[in-house]
């Protein structure tokens, strides 16, 4: 049984993960090895508490759970049920993170990983016990967005993947098992596929950027919050994409490189938000705003989808 969680890695998701699973009853101990790191997720779990809050997600009445900031790598495993490894989406950054815990933990603790693509068996094979690591890949902001993705590596024990999908049904939250340890796994596939096309499309002045948000969000993004592709497609009738996709799919983008659009912007730090400019230019004033705005319309659309008001 799990009941005590080390989380490393106290990035863009760190928070939320943490807030989330101290919700669902769990004793979080987090660890970020730079102090400024540290200081910004305190805000951030903060905000993190206060959406919680705002979703009807209070703590448990008995056995609530907690974070608590570590001051080393060997205080936060210590004592550990499960590692939640949440690093740089670099392999040899997690390879390092997994030798330096290898000899802090025993051989039942499982180490999960949040990584957004990097396939689990190549990550697997920077640990002493292969058959105990998982991916374990929450969607951004983690303590909104409910589904969670799990994902076994070659040498992933069937009983880790299981123990993983339980946790995270336990404290309230989706589990999504991907049976096959793809790069990207499911959602991010789904997601690239889209934004390359997006990209694509905006590079070669079919449509300006801010029309295809606007196209998205209110055309197939409206559609897809309610109903999936899969049901989408009987909705719509096969015979119907069958006809489409016929002409349609040799016309969509193929590239197997990075667009110019996005490359040029990354060589000349446009980052997008994280630097103040990317599609878009974003004023310190309009990225909150812009974030206040994402976190409330979420909160709403999930309390729709789930049946509330």
């Amino acid at each position: 049984m799990i009941g005590r969680v080390a989380l490393i890695g106290l990035g863009t998701m760190g928070p939320g993960i943490a807030a989330r699973l101290a919700r669902g009853g769990l004793e979080v101990a987090a660890y970020d090895v730079a102090p400024a790191a540290v200081e910004r997720a305190r805000d951030m779990l903060d905000n993190a508490m206060a959406v919680l809050d705002q979703l009807g997600i209070a703590p448990p009445e008995t056995g609530a759970g907690a974070v608590h900031f570590a001051g080393s790598l060997a205080e936060a495993v210590s004592d550990a049920d499960l590692v939640i490894e949440n690093v740089p989406e670099k392999e040899d950054v997690k390879a390092e993170i997994y030798r330096a815990i290898d000899p802090l933990i025993g051989p039942d603790v499982i180490v999960a990983s949040d990584t957004s693509g990097i396939p689990i068996t190549k990550l697997q094979a920077h640990i002493s016990v292969p058959e105990r690591m998982v991916g374990m890949h929450w969607s951004n902001p983690p303590h909104i967005v409910p589904m969670i993705e799990v994902i076994g590596g070659e040498k992933t024990a069937p009983g880790t993947v299981a123990t993983i999908r339980e946790l995270i049904r336990s404290i309230g939250l989706l589990p999504v098992v991907v049976k096959k340890d793809v790069p990207g796994f499911v959602e991010n596939r789904v997601l690239y596929a889209l934004l390359r096309e997006a990209v694509d499309l905006v590079e070669r002045g079919v449509i300006e950027p801010e029309d295809l948000d606007t196209c998205v969000s209110w055309g197939i993004g409206y559609k897809i919050a309610v109903i999936g592709p899969m049901q989408l497609l009987d909705m719509a009738g096969l015979d119907i994409y069958r006809s489409v996709s016929s002409f349609l799919n040799a016309d969509l983008c193929n590239r197997d490189d990075v667009a110019p659009m996005i490359t040029e912007r990354t060589e000349s730090s446009r980052f997008g938000i994280k630097s103040g400019e990317g599609v878009f230019p974003y004023t310190p004033e309009r990225i909150g705003a812009l974030q206040a705005e994402r976190a409330r319309k979420l909160i709403a659309v999930r309390r729709i989808l789930e049946g509330g008001e």
